[in-house]
């Protein structure tokens, strides 16, 4: 019989069966081995904390701060995963602190329990993960703007019901979704904020009978602040992880539309894009295929985004307050979230640093009527009312004169944000500017984290 390393086993648990520790793990275990050292690093700061009350030696605390660090190496090496048989992070860490250093070892989890352990971790795991989405989000914006300048004033007609509309321009569609891009960066930054919290110290929802320093953990691990009620830490659950995962949805919202007008635009029968061959696969039957597979990808995975954050909200949204094992459910649509995110952003920045625009087919692409509405309020200049310079056009248009260029069309559209008036620049400081305060929180971040194992 396997030995049963489980921290709640005793004599009323020791008929647990293998099937009910594969049934309550399942996938858990392969996760949690991405937890690895956020979990020693926040056994790190409570251990710091339990010194300062003399529950760990000076001494002691030496030696439980080294392993851990020997924890975070072996992991990073692929040394240190967490098995089934582990039951999950926070054991796995514990039972070799006890092989390693003994009673020491069993100290370490004095006033804390697995519940605000996990929260630790995650939020944690969290908060490095929105910070490099936030990283790519930018960076894709600086693509798209690139693109727009590289194709500054490049005419392109613009639709509506995807049929051809008015004058438009490839730098107003880019810019469209970079400032969409900046919008989800508010999104983003208020889940940052939420999920900037320290829990530790909160327990299994109810706290413990020692004056424990929540203070000191929450400047160590460098959370903004304490989340204060203890029995709201457990009941944020689900909470906080909604609102990343809702921020995630609005950011693979704008990368399946985008991707969608990638695929139209580079069809044949548009040819508006040229979408580099290395982002494109071939048929086992069709030679000289040419397939948009990756856009394709991308714009398929929203759907899993979107489908994480239904399974979040589905998952919370009827429990009962304090610690729940369906809570463990949330983990998987919270990491797996994340990475997809990052992984889309990456792969579209690519795309669009080597995406070209066809001129000769964008300008081609101008057929009279797109600039019917044009033509209309150029009568509406001589004085004539707008409705009835509207009926003008619609019953006389191929007796006026339709002759107009796509280039000067757009030199005519100068108000705000339209595109003769995209205000590039402004938009160029405000990715700056974002991207400056990216990296200070970076900064501050990793410095935390790196004094604590270093």
């Amino acid at each position: 019989m396997k030995k049963n390393n489980k921290l709640w086993n005793n004599e009323n648990h020791s008929k647990v069966t293998h099937i009910v520790t594969e049934f309550t793990t399942g996938e858990d275990v392969a996760l949690d081995t991405l937890l690895v050292k956020y979990d020693a690093i926040g056994s790190i700061a409570h251990a710091t904390m339990l010194t300062k009350l003399n529950i760990i030696t000076k001494d002691e605390l030496a030696k439980i701060k080294k392993a851990l660090i020997k924890i975070i190496s072996l992991s990073e090496d692929g040394k240190f995963r967490v098995e089934p048989d582990d039951e999950d992070v926070h054991t796995k860490i514990e039972n070799y602190l006890t092989a390693e250093l003994g009673d020491s070892g069993k100290k370490i989890h004095t006033c804390r329990s697995r519940n605000d352990q996990i929260l630790v971790d995650l939020r944690l795991y969290s908060k490095g993960k929105l910070l490099e989405i936030q990283e790519n989000v930018l960076r894709l914006c600086k693509a798209l703007t690139d693109f727009a300048n590289r194709n500054d004033k490049m005419p392109m007609p613009g639709y509506t019901h995807l049929q051809k509309a008015m004058p438009s321009s490839v730098s107003l569609w880019a810019l469209a979704y970079v400032e969409s891009l900046l919008d989800d960066m508010i999104s983003i930054k208020s889940a940052y904020t939420l999920n900037n919290q320290n829990p530790l110290g909160s327990a299994a929802g109810y706290g413990v009978p020692i004056n424990i320093d929540r203070k000191m953990t929450t400047e160590l691990l460098g959370f903004e602040k304490i989340q204060n009620n203890v029995l709201y830490v457990q009941n944020s659950r689900g909470k906080i992880e909604t609102a990343i995962l809702s921020a995630m949805s609005q950011v693979m919202l704008d990368l399946g539309r985008m991707a969608n007008d990638m695929i139209l635009f580079s069809t044949e029968e548009f040819g508006f894009f040229e979408i580099p061959d290395d982002f494109c696969t071939g048929s086992s039957i069709m030679p000289k295929k040419r397939n948009p597979d990756v856009l394709e990808l991308i714009r398929g995975r929203a759907n899993r985004i979107f489908s994480y954050l239904y399974q979040t909200i589905g998952i919370v949204k009827d429990l009962p307050s304090g610690y729940n094992r369906d809570l463990q459910e949330l983990k998987e649509p919270l990491l797996r979230g994340m990475m997809l995110v990052n992984s889309c952003l990456r792969m579209m920045s690519m795309i669009v640093k080597n995406l070209k625009a066809n001129k000769e087919k964008l300008t081609a692409a101008f057929i009279p009527r797109i600039f019917a509405a044009d033509k209309a309020l150029e009568l509406v200049a001589k004085g004539i009312p707008f409705r009835d310079a509207y009926k003008e056009i619609e019953y006389n248009f191929l007796g006026l004169d339709t002759t107009f260029s796509p280039s000067e069309s757009i030199k005519l559209r100068s108000h705000i944000g339209s595109s003769g008036r995209l205000g590039v620049e402004k938009i160029e400081h405000k990715i700056a500017a974002e991207a400056e305060a990216i990296r200070a929180e970076a900064k501050f971040f990793h410095e935390k984290i790196n004094a604590l194992i270093k």
